[in-house]
């Protein structure tokens, strides 16, 4: 399994920083978590055609994980005709959202483009990627995903309260090959405890807000019984 880091900005676009998005490969399938930049136009500067894109799995409706939908949709509807995917999205309201701006250009969601609202619990298993929501409380709607694929479990928080309320129990029931945690709206020292107690093997920090670089660096200067490092757009992570 591959994951790549799109975009690992804290909600809002820097210089070298784009908004929250991630790819994962895996024989063949191609999935996409979160779409707050233009995903599209990373994947296929990839050598990724649209139509390979299986699922898209988003954590909650906030733009910052959202924006770059509307021109997924757009350009699988009008001219990536073959594309399929099933998209999963925080409420019933996307799917007639985005079929209104696409109204607005003369067109209306092709059959094959599927939304699904995403529900608590196991939400897709294609004999590749096992994806189980896990609800948050960072928003209404707002959920983590825990990622199983070829023997490796990753969770990615997408946000959240604060880990010692809404970091998913489920999480800490396993043992996590890699941990891509948001380090946006709480200091990256408020997990410390939840990494020390639980079976995690490598953390991520991504979602990256400049007021916790200081205490990002003290982490990363530190000693820890897993592997550890700050996200960075086009950042690749294999398992």
């Amino acid at each position: 399994m591959k994951i790549t880091c799109i975009g690992t900005s804290h909600g809002v676009p820097e210089a070298n920083r784009r908004c929250s998005s991630y790819l994962i490969e895996a024989q063949d399938k191609v999935y996409l978590i979160d779409m707050g930049t233009a995903a599209t136009e990373s994947i296929i500067a990839r050598g990724i055609k649209p139509p390979q894109v299986s699922a898209v799995f988003i954590t909650h409706p906030h733009g910052d994980h959202t924006d770059g939908l509307i021109q997924f949709v757009d350009l699988i509807n009008w001219y990536f005709k073959t594309a399929d995917p099933v998209i999963f999205v925080p409420n019933d309201r996307f799917e007639p959202a985005i079929n209104a701006w696409l109204v607005l250009n003369g067109t209306t969601l092709r059959n094959s483009v599927q939304f699904r609202v995403t529900e608590p619990g196991v939400i897709w298993d294609d004999g590749v990627l096992r994806v189980t929501s896990c609800p948050t409380q960072h928003c209404p709607h707002s959920c983590a995903y825990l990622v199983e694929c070829e023997g490796k479990t990753v969770l990615f928080t997408g946000d959240l309260r604060h880990p010692s309320v809404d970091y998913p129990e489920e999480a800490k029931r396993c043992t996590l090959d890699l941990a891509v945690c948001e380090t946006a709206h709480f200091s990256p020292k408020e997990f410390l405890p939840i990494w020390e107690t639980t079976d995690v093997k490598a953390v991520v920090h991504t979602h990256v807000s400049p007021r916790w670089h200081d205490d990002l660096d003290e982490i990363v200067a530190g000693e820890h019984k897993y592997d550890f490092c700050i996200a960075e757009d086009d950042m690749i992570l294999e398992l």
